[in-house]
């Protein structure tokens, strides 16, 4: 047996068709129910209790309880990234289920990527702050450099790591293939975007759509 970790144990996980579909339905950000979970897999309520038992045994998986309800989540962004960056190199080299729809370019423009934001409106954020200087590439690590942390600071935006979290973090882009930005620092953004209602959620998707309004104010604050 070869020494280190156990790549394929995580890769038969993630490569079952029902649990694939089960873990890009969590990379909204929003815990579920096994029920809603085995309508997204499109397999049988007990089918999908026995997946999800072997994504918790994986560590792949949270489970919270309130009530009478079980609730479901990704067990951290590290994890969100992998399922992320799997979408990526199925985008580029995998054969494409569906035709894309109107809900792809949707998902293209701005998403919900586990609690930051992804597509094309954060890939262009990502840049702009690299710009303007607010934040530093360092090797293969992004950090804030002190005009960053005055800046975000005085937006009222928390630039402090929380539970181990980097505030910064490079997540590749599946639709543009190219880095958005997450961490604590992208999750505060996102907070933000939706706390000044510049954007919501769209029903049963990751897809974000922003208000006229709301994209001219996100172009003034994170791409001017």
């Amino acid at each position: 047996m070869r020494e280190g970790p156990d790549i394929a144990r995580i890769a038969s996980l993630v490569g079952d068709p029902a649990r694939a579909n089960m873990l890009n339905a969590l990379m909204g950000g929003t815990a579920l129910t096994a029920s809603e979970l085995a309508l997204e897999a499109g397999v049988s309520l007990p089918t999908a209790s026995s997946h999800l038992s072997k994504l918790m045994e994986g560590g792949l998986l949270t489970l919270a309880s309130q009530g009478r309800h079980r609730y479901y989540g990704l067990a951290s962004a590290q994890v969100a990234v992998m399922i992320e960056a799997i979408i990526g190199v199925a985008e580029a080299v995998g054969p494409k289920r569906v035709r894309p729809g109107p809900r792809d370019a949707a998902m293209r423009v701005a998403r919900v990527c586990y609690d930051h934001l992804a597509g094309e409106q954060a890939v262009a954020m990502l840049d702009r702050l690299f710009d303007r200087k607010l934040l530093l590439r360092e090797d293969n690590e992004i950090r804030l450099s002190s005009s960053g942390v005055s800046h975000f600071s005085a937006l009222g935006i928390d630039t402090h790591a929380k539970a181990r979290r980097p505030v910064c973090r490079a997540c590749l882009d599946w639709s543009v293939r190219r880095s958005h930005l997450a961490g604590t620092l992208g999750a505060a953004i996102l907070d933000r975007i939706i706390a000044e209602k510049w954007a919501r959620r769209e029903k049963d998707s990751r897809a974000v759509v922003f208000s006229p309004t709301g994209r001219q104010e996100f172009k003034r604050v994170f791409l001017s």
